[in-house]
């Protein structure tokens, strides 16, 4: 049976090494996946040739740059990768008639909101990373306009570099240790999003369900601080690490950080019937494939 064709960017983020580690479940798919030495994203010239070359069904786009603050003094860059080359991806997956999913950001938005984020709500990032992956967004849909673009926020796994594993390590190197209080959101757990991309793409093309274009957001069910999620690590790994609450102001950084970053995700459920586990769900399952109560990768 003829397998479908899914190119994959960005193959050693967090995203993508997620769908490499859960890409055996879905035989019907045959994954490419490259990384900037393989394709450059912001390379017309590369990503037309990978395009010609191995004919992709869909193109997930999980390739981003995303040191925030460092995105502060480096605007050429990040809008390079976030925006610019989203654009090339969109046209080059309208042009080889593949399906496209982008991923974005909660950083597109301000942060002052008090109700959780609808897709149609009004953007206005607050630092030049959110901006970036606004441009994206934009170009996305204006070059493929049967894109699917899903924003997510407060990215976690196993691999790379992350929230979980930095405070994992912190925990086991101090003492005393102070997060943020007053930023509120949902954390995600790349594996679930990366099934969520894959189960939208199996059902579409089994007929079950109809391919509806637009933006789409994803996190896990629940609502808590960067604290909040400070103290569920440290009692998953059980650690004796003090850990405070500490405000925004105390722990100043190059980048503003939006204050509220909850994502309302029934528009994701009810359309593509995606489940979505409870945070504490998903970072219990997260610990769980440590090894020694060890993160890997450290």
């Amino acid at each position: 049976m003829a397998k479908y064709v899914i190119l994959v960017t960005g193959a050693n983020g967090q995203l993508g090494q997620s769908l490499t580690s859960i890409s055996d479940a879905y035989p019907q798919f045959s994954f490419h996946f490259v990384a900037r030495d393989t394709m450059a994203i912001d390379d017309e010239v590369a990503v037309k040739r990978t395009f010609d070359e191995i004919k992709p069904h869909y193109c997930i786009n999980a390739a981003a740059y995303t040191a925030v603050d460092k995105a502060e003094n480096d605007k050429d860059g990040p809008m390079a990768v976030n925006g610019t080359a989203v654009g090339i991806l969109a046209r080059a997956s309208k042009a080889a008639g593949a399906g496209f999913i982008h991923i974005s950001t909660d950083y597109v938005f301000n942060g002052l909101s008090e109700t959780p984020y609808k897709e149609d709500h009004a953007t206005d990032p607050v630092n030049n990373y959110g901006a970036s992956k606004l441009a994206g967004e934009k170009l996305a849909l204006e070059l493929n306009p049967a894109a699917i673009i899903i924003r997510t926020a407060w990215v976690y796994s196993e691999f790379g570099n992350n929230f979980v594993k930095t405070m994992t390590r912190l925990m086991r190197e101090r003492k005393d240790l102070g997060v943020v209080r007053d930023q509120v959101g949902a954390p995600t757990y790349a594996p679930d999003l990366a099934g969520a991309i894959l189960e939208i793409i199996r059902k579409t093309l089994d007929g079950k369900l109809p391919w509806v274009p637009g933006i789409y957001h994803y996190s896990n069910a629940g609502k808590i601080s960067w604290f909040d999620f400070a103290e569920a690590i440290r009692s998953g790994i059980e650690s004796d690490c003090n850990v405070r609450p500490i405000t925004t102001a105390e722990f100043p950084t190059p980048a503003k950080r939006p204050a509220f970053s909850l994502l309302d995700t029934s528009r994701i459920r009810e359309t593509y019937q995606i489940a979505i586990p409870r945070w504490q769900d998903s970072l219990e399952v997260c610990l769980k494939k440590t090894s020694g109560g060890k993160l890997h990768n450290q």
